[in-house]
């Protein structure tokens, strides 16, 4: 999908490109029919666009963003950035050299719950941050990430990596560094055993999610016509040491009653926790306990509720991520979102998920090169500003 981009971030869709003919029409109806429509996204250039959304599969996401950098185009590419290590890094190069603006789709450093969070841990609500942990139950998690392309290793790498990114994104952000050195444990606990479709070929064409997706069906186990290839874990646990010496644990699964995420931070003088995620209207807020005490209590010495707009998805973290990615590729700027963030939160589960596939052998996650950190941590200061429309 791209845009034309005024320099208030005020845009216009003017074209969209999708080679599947579902899509096509989807967005001949959504778009209407100023909007022009392409089955290849090499043909959008024509179209004199500003900035472009690039929201394909997780494995198709390099190449088509490569293509509107070197273009000159702004570039949003949905999260994760990629699925390997290696073209994360070809795609901040193919930024920096090009010095075209790159975008990544972390949402949740706009989510009204985490974002409060954040304020309370740099108004020094614990102290001094020592440790992240995140439990992340995935509801539903067969419907959502079993019966497609999300169940294959080559198309993902892991779910670690494919639905952890932003999990991990959100426990470098609240840590204030990136994780170095992790190990992992995890399996095909549940999924590995559910009847699958014979081949791709018996899926109706352009069948989605929402097509198959059925709520009643519990437990897990009863699942029927999974994806012919499942290969990917359906539980997850990961341990990492960041760079600044704060410790990080990841759990994910994919086979609970109930899906929200629960991040602690603890600080020394403290700790805070979130009852809820605020996603979708649901309610949610952030406790905070900082006065010494033995055994459990309830009660928090602080608690922060959250309110979010009911209307706007993921408590209307979506509005906002694309409003400052428009006026990102607009003026430029500092962004809540960062590339290498992005790319360091791919490393780290990549690293993860070969610990988890190597028993649980330690792994060391690269580092990115000192000049490209540099570049980004500056908000790409030296790509042209887009002319005004």
């Amino acid at each position: 999908m791209a845009a034309l981009v005024n320099r208030s971030g005020t845009a216009r869709i003017v074209s969209c490109a999708d080679p599947d003919p579902r899509g096509r029409e989807d967005a001949r109806r959504l778009f209407g029919d100023d909007v022009v429509v392409h089955e290849r996204y090499e043909r959008m250039l024509d179209d004199g666009l500003d900035a472009v959304f690039v929201l394909t599969p997780d494995h198709l996401h390099t190449r088509p963003a490569l293509f509107f950098l070197a273009a000159g185009v702004a570039v949003f590419v949905e999260k994760p950035l990629t699925i390997t290590v290696a073209d994360c890094d070809e795609l901040l190069g193919a930024a920096f050299r090009s010095r075209t603006r790159l975008y990544v789709g972390h949402n949740l450093r706009h989510l009204p719950m985490l974002r409060r969070m954040r304020e309370l841990i740099d108004d020094g609500a614990i102290g001094r941050v020592r440790a992240v942990w995140c439990r992340h139950f995935v509801g539903h998690g067969g419907d959502y990430y079993f019966k497609d392309w999300h169940a294959e290793r080559a198309r993902t790498t892991g779910l670690l990596l494919q639905k952890g990114a932003h999990d991990l994104d959100v426990i470098h952000w609240l840590a204030g560094g990136y994780s170095r050195n992790v190990v992992a444990q995890g399996d095909l606990a549940v999924y590995g055993g559910n009847p699958r479709r014979a081949t791709r070929e018996t899926v109706p064409p352009g069948q989605r999610m929402p097509d198959w997706f059925d709520p009643d069906v519990w437990p897990p186990s009863a699942l029927r016509d999974l994806n012919p290839v499942v290969d990917v874990e359906d539980i997850s646990m990961m341990l990492a040491r960041l760079d600044n010496g704060v410790l990080a644990s990841y759990q994910q699964c994919h086979f609970t009653p109930d899906y929200w995420r629960n991040y602690t931070v603890i600080g020394d003088e403290g700790r805070l926790e979130n009852f809820g995620d605020g996603i979708d209207g649901d309610p949610a807020r952030v406790d905070v306990w900082n006065l010494r005490r033995s055994g459990y209590r309830a009660d928090a010495d602080l608690s922060v509720p959250v309110v979010a707009p009911a209307e706007d998805t993921h408590g209307g973290a979506d509005r906002a991520l694309v409003e400052e990615f428009l006026r990102f590729a607009a003026v430029g700027g500092p962004t809540e979102t960062s590339p290498v963030a992005a790319r360091e939160a791919v490393a780290a589960a990549v690293a993860a998920t070969t610990s988890l596939r190597s028993d649980g052998a330690p792994v060391d996650v690269p580092a990115l090169d000192p000049e490209l950190v540099r570049y980004f941590d500056g908000h790409q200061p030296a790509a042209a500003p887009a002319d005004a429309v």
